[in-house]
């Protein structure tokens, strides 16, 4: 397979307004996140298992270094871009994690976003108040 001949893998992964570019290389487990460790990036032991999950459930945790810049967003939709984006660089370094990562529902990109406010009322689906006289 060409894939393995690369040292590299690249992936992007989107939730809500966050964006995640990983880059997944050889190594012994080393998770960078914006130029911190992990679990400086992601302080909330949720955030870092989901962020971890692809790695995890495939047993490459230990195998793989991943330098990640994530923007946009807040600590969940940017947890959830960065799950995102490993999944979709693990296919690039082992094609045959599809069905692992599938079921799990890793490679599907979440595709709710906050909704827009409409005019005519305060929000996207509050009414003004009614007054009847």
């Amino acid at each position: 397979m060409a894939a393995e001949t690369k040292n590299e893998f690249l992936g992007t992964g989107r939730r809500k307004t966050s964006v995640a570019r990983v880059r997944l290389a050889s190594g012994s487990g080393k998770i960078v996140v914006n130029g911190r460790p992990l679990d400086h990036y992601f302080p909330v032991e949720t955030h870092r298992v989901q962020a971890t999950q692809p790695l995890t459930l495939t047993g490459t945790a230990e195998k793989l270094d991943a330098h990640i810049n994530v923007a946009g967003g807040g600590p969940t939709g940017q947890a959830g871009a960065v799950r995102h984006g490993i999944a979709r660089a693990l296919l690039q370094f082992d094609a045959n994690l599809r069905p692992q990562l599938k079921a799990e529902g890793l490679l599907t990109r979440d595709p709710r976003m906050k909704e827009r406010k409409k005019y005519g009322q305060p929000g996207a689906r509050k009414r003004f108040q009614y007054s009847k006289r």
